[in-house]
């Protein structure tokens, strides 16, 4: 779908839906996202972005721009877990949109999928702290990894463990597990 169908598709909806949600992949990385969430706004929509954080150059200029009302943060890992987790670099760059998110007055949740390979208990002990330890206070959101979806490269299995979110929370910030 093009973005002007997409702003069609929207505007058949006028009335019937609140919001609308940007996901990914990761949705910064699309080119048309500043005129697809401009013509969102221009509809009356609030607008939520799903990242990994990935680009906080382009999330400082949505949120600038106004262009977006709520994001979700994935915290994927800590930096020395990060490349095992991700296979990516990106750990510095979700560590400034985290900062940016803090420093501002935008709603946001940060929030961790968790698979039993993947990430530990002590794993997220860490990532608390870790996120204490930056200014973050609220609700860190824990969702549990969706068996038998299929992997890129098909390494992982089952996930096993359920996480207590209540051992993990603090006083500035409370874990909570979804789904």
């Amino acid at each position: 779908m093009d973005i002007d169908e997409a702003v069609a598709f929207l505007r058949s909806r006028r009335g019937l839906l609140d919001g609308v949600v940007l996901s990914g992949g990761e949705c910064t990385l699309h080119r048309a996202i500043f005129p697809l969430l401009a013509s969102t706004k221009q509809l009356g929509f609030s607008a939520k972005v799903d990242t990994n954080g990935s680009r906080p150059a382009v999330l400082n200029a949505l949120i600038k721009q106004g262009l977006v009302d709520y994001v979700a943060l994935d915290f994927k890992a800590l930096e020395s877990r990060y490349q095992p987790v991700t296979r990516s670099g990106l750990f510095p760059a979700f560590a400034e949109s985290l900062a940016l998110l803090i420093a501002g007055d935008i709603p946001f949740e940060v929030r961790t999928t968790v698979h039993s390979e993947l990430t530990s208990g002590e794993d997220l002990r860490m990532m608390v702290a870790y996120l204490q330890r930056a200014g973050y206070t609220g609700n860190y959101y824990l969702q549990h990894y969706v068996n038998d979806v299929p992997v890129l490269d098909g390494t992982l299995g089952r996930s096993s463990r359920q996480v207590d979110p209540e051992c993990l929370s603090t006083e500035d910030i409370q874990v909570v597990q979804r789904g």
